[in-house]
């Protein structure tokens, strides 16, 4: 199992721990005591639009009022979360779905619980594509063959969507450059031309763009259908131990979910409570959709994409990882 969670976390979770900040407003234990009637839970996410639910949340007291108070820790990506979550650090997590697939089909012992964020599905009005920088000469993700594109981690949902934007366009996804950078650092590596592309969701997409940026393609409407693309999980052991806790934290989500949905001016402003993302900017931003379930069809297209691609020694049971 030690090797298992190092593989997943491929060598970025101690280091995204130690440099990303934590929301915790708790002031209590790691391990989600209890004090007063409230179970404290921490939650590794990563600070981008996808999670504004869990903070409005927060804020309107859907959590508070089932008993529960959230620390939020950040995180790059998914694929370094979910050793947290195993390991005990975080009682949730806030994965995307290639991430989660890859640690069940190496038995890693994961459960999502909670539906996360949706594609649009829209192509060029999505929360996440791919992009290159003003003038560049990269028209078409067939362009991308011998470049080097960043991703937030890599073997996870945006290097999968990128392959599938590239073999959509008639390209060899083989011959794509992958590289890992945060996607708070995409902006300025594109700008400066340290890379040629960035998969990027928002809020960078609209940084990249106010830098006179370019979409060449909407890689997670490319995948599939109203993609589910992440969702929030916990480690099998804390299911089976706290149900209770467990049930809470999805309803609240489910409410926070909803509420997000039907409210995206609320949505935009919470960002700015944990992004950098300035004011002109931020109302430049494409909000995702946070439909109530996740949509089994698209993951399962997901699945056949991450088998094409070899991550997956073995195809995960998706009826053992999904509520």
């Amino acid at each position: 199992m030690r090797r298992l969670l190092a593989g997943l976390a491929v060598g970025t979770f101690l280091a995204a721990a130690s440099a990303c900040g934590s929301s915790d407003d708790s002031g209590t234990s790691d391990k989600g005591t209890s004090s007063g009637g409230t179970t404290t839970v921490k939650v590794g996410i990563i600070p981008i639009v996808d999670v504004a639910p869990l903070y409005l949340g927060r804020q309107k007291g859907f959590y508070g009022k089932r008993g529960l108070k959230l620390s939020m820790t950040t995180a790059q990506g998914g694929a370094a979360i979910v050793p947290g979550v195993v390991s005990g650090q975080f009682q949730f997590g806030f994965s995307n779905m290639t991430s989660l697939m890859i640690a069940r089909s190496q038995n890693v012992p994961v459960k999502a619980v909670a539906n996360g964020v949706a594609s649009t599905g829209l192509a060029g009005k999505d929360f996440g594509a791919i992009t290159v920088k003003k003038g560049s000469a990269l028209t078409s993700a067939k362009d991308l063959e011998g470049k080097k594109v960043a991703v937030n981690t890599l073997k996870n949902i945006n290097e999968t969507a990128v392959r599938e934007s590239v073999r959509k366009a008639g390209g060899d996804p083989s011959k794509v450059k992958f590289v890992e950078l945060a996607f708070d650092q995409m902006p300025a590596a594109l700008d400066s031309g340290q890379i040629d592309a960035a998969m990027v969701v928002e809020p960078a997409l609209a940084t990249v763009k106010s830098q006179g940026g370019t979409e060449i393609a909407s890689s997670l409407v490319d995948v599939a259908k109203d993609l589910t693309v992440a969702m929030y999980f916990t480690s099998t052991q804390y299911e089976q131990k706290n149900p209770d806790v467990v049930k809470r934290f999805q309803e609240a989500t489910a409410e926070s979910l909803a509420y997000a949905d039907a409210h995206p001016d609320e949505v935009r402003s919470i960002v700015t409570s944990y992004t950098k993302i300035p004011a002109a900017v931020l109302a430049k931003v494409t909000l995702p959709k946070w439909p109530a379930e996740p949509n089994r069809a698209s993951i399962e297209a997901l699945e056949k994409l991450g088998e094409q691609d070899g991550l997956f020694k073995s195809a995960p049971d998706l009826d053992a990882l999904l509520p």
